[in-house]
């Protein structure tokens, strides 16, 4: 068998039809499919055991100990020469595997990963978060839609692997966050060869609201310290970018304030004729219109930027309202769990476990 599609799942059945669903227009056909419940309290084996007559399908159910060790629980099952490793909140169009098959018969390569796109049917939430971790005024765009990268690292919601090279790796770490970075890196530091393939991209669900993608985000900043300290080369100056965005973001906050405090306090002076001369008080106010207008002027400009790439790339007025939003949680959100994972442990010192114990799984 040639590929095995290795599929950890927790409490997300219905994500789970979707994505089998899509795996029965697979216009290759050798494949199998691994499904893995990490312990879910709202388990998908009925939806599952609906496909067993148009897939081959198999499920597993263990005890909840996070989507690295699921995976590899997973590969273990599987019978393919190639895991494809997928999130349960993706749908996959019907030329996927047919798309990797075409790569792999032009270059042969040890592992791969794809880009992700937007469905149609998705909200409109979705789609602007989609645009927060896919635009260039983001991300930077460095999350697999250029087609020449000198070095392309897979996600876990699209990456590919030969089983000799993922078992020789020994699978995906213990860390809680940014397992599947760390993966990638191994791939490299082991002089395996990995590529892009442009044309294997999926529909990536993401998260529902913009609270819980705001949360996804930190940990991913928070990851980024964690691989710091395990690959210290691995840090780039695009990954504190973020940081010193959330950082510009609560400056300009705070002069917003700083402005607003003077126009009242001194307004009020003016207004109340409270001194024979009053043009110390028209300073005041003069300075505080200043500190507002300079501190709403950059995050006015950057949101009008936002606006129109998204407007231009998704032809839609809420979604590109959304984006703006949706850029600031990103941007903020990796910002400030990597300020605090830089924090906690190369200021305080202390190890993963003890610097987020609570995130750990049990």
């Amino acid at each position: 068998m040639k590929y095995s599609f290795i599929i950890p799942v927790y409490n997300r059945p219905d994500e789970v039809d979707e994505l089998l669903d899509s795996l029965t227009r697979q216009t290759f056909r050798d494949f199998e499919v691994i499904v893995v419940e990490d312990g879910s309290s709202d388990p998908c084996k009925e939806v599952v055991e609906k496909f067993e007559k148009v897939l081959d399908v198999h499920y597993y159910n263990k005890a909840n100990s996070g989507p690295g060790q699921t995976r590899n629980y997973g590969v273990e099952q599987a019978q393919g020469e190639y895991m494809l490793i997928l999130d349960s909140d993706c749908i996959l169009p019907a030329t996927y595997l047919e798309e990797v098959e075409k790569e792999l018969q032009q270059e042969d390569t040890d592992a791969f990963g794809g880009p992700d796109r937007a469905h149609d049917s998705f909200t409109d939430v979705q789609k602007a978060i989609n645009y927060a971790m896919t635009s260039f005024f983001t991300t930077g765009g460095i999350r697999g839609g250029k087609k020449k990268l000198d070095k392309f690292y897979p996600r876990s919601f699209n990456m590919g692997v030969r089983k000799s090279v993922y078992q020789s790796l020994g699978g995906f770490s213990k860390m809680r966050f940014g397992e599947d970075i760390d993966f990638s890196i191994r791939i490299f530091k082991n002089s395996y060869r990995c590529r892009l393939f442009p044309e294997a991209w999926v529909w990536h669900k993401r998260r529902t609201d913009l609270k819980k993608f705001f949360k996804q985000v930190h940990n991913s900043g928070i990851a980024r310290i964690n691989l710091y300290k395990k690959y210290p080369d691995s840090l780039k100056l695009v990954h504190m970018l973020p940081a010193v965005f959330t950082l510009g973001v609560l400056l300009l906050c705070l002069l917003f304030v700083v402005g607003l405090g003077l126009i009242v306090s001194n307004g009020y002076g003016i207004y109340a004729d409270v001194v024979d001369d009053p043009s110390m008080l028209y300073v005041g106010v003069f300075l505080g219109v200043m500190a507002v207008l300079g501190a709403l002027a950059p995050l006015l400009a950057y949101s009008l930027l936002i606006f129109i790439d998204s407007f231009v790339r998704n032809k839609s007025f809420k979604v590109a309202c959304l984006s703006i939003g949706a850029s600031f949680v990103q941007l903020m959100g990796y910002g400030s769990g990597f300020l605090l994972a830089w924090w906690r442990r190369c200021i305080c010192g202390k190890d993963e476990f003890a610097a987020f114990e609570k995130n750990f799984y049990k």
